[in-house]
């Protein structure tokens, strides 16, 4: 038998693993609606840093970057200038924003998507709206309007992405697109996104 000085007792623990426990238990059965936003982040930063209270840490994240979506969209280098952040933390943040981007991009994959425009907006918002640089990005449609690509043609500054026609063109005849929509966002103006549609005969 271990000496007395070995057993972990109750009073042992580390304050938190209590608070985690009902965070799961608040996961588990009302999903992330029954969360704050920093308690989402929360319980997944808990899963990278299993051995520290990570609730300041993930406040710290939220009132960094000002939101739970703005914290997902951040760079990897920028989510370790926070101090507290290692690799692991900024793997496990962007998985999850990939994650979500994937279940997005699939719900417009080879669908026609000139009739689901909304699925089309939340698409590029989701890709775009959290980028601090302007990028030009292309969607280009088969004869059905479905999409069979997502490429980001350009990016640039804060208020400039180059757009180079030829190679718009030239990448549309590649694909065997028969239209396009292209799409650009706006980092001087939060969350706004342009978007145009082309068709070729």
């Amino acid at each position: 038998m271990p000496p007395k000085a070995d057993i972990e007792t109750e009073t042992d623990k580390p304050h938190y693993h209590g608070h985690r426990q009902r965070l799961r238990e608040r996961f588990l059965a009302g999903g992330a609606a029954a969360l704050a936003d920093y308690e989402l982040l929360e319980l997944l930063l808990y899963l990278a840093i299993p051995q520290r209270d990570v609730k300041p840490l993930a406040k710290d994240l939220i009132q960094r970057f000002g939101s739970f979506a703005a914290v997902m969209a951040a760079e990897p280098a920028q989510l370790m200038e926070i101090s507290g952040i290692k690799e692991n933390s900024a793997i496990a943040i962007k998985t999850v924003q990939a994650a979500a981007l994937l279940m997005q991009k699939q719900q417009v994959l080879d669908k026609p998507i000139l009739g689901s425009w909304k699925a089309v907006l939340d698409y590029c918002h989701s890709v775009m709206a959290h980028d601090q640089n302007e990028q030009f990005r292309l969607l280009f449609l088969d004869g059905k309007n479905a999409l069979i690509a997502d490429e980001v043609q350009s990016r640039g500054t804060v208020n400039h992405a180059p757009v180079y026609i030829r190679e718009v063109v030239k990448r549309t005849l590649t694909l065997g697109a028969s239209s396009i929509i292209m799409a650009h966002n706006h980092p001087t103006t939060p969350f706004s996104i342009t978007l145009d549609h082309a068709q070729y005969h």
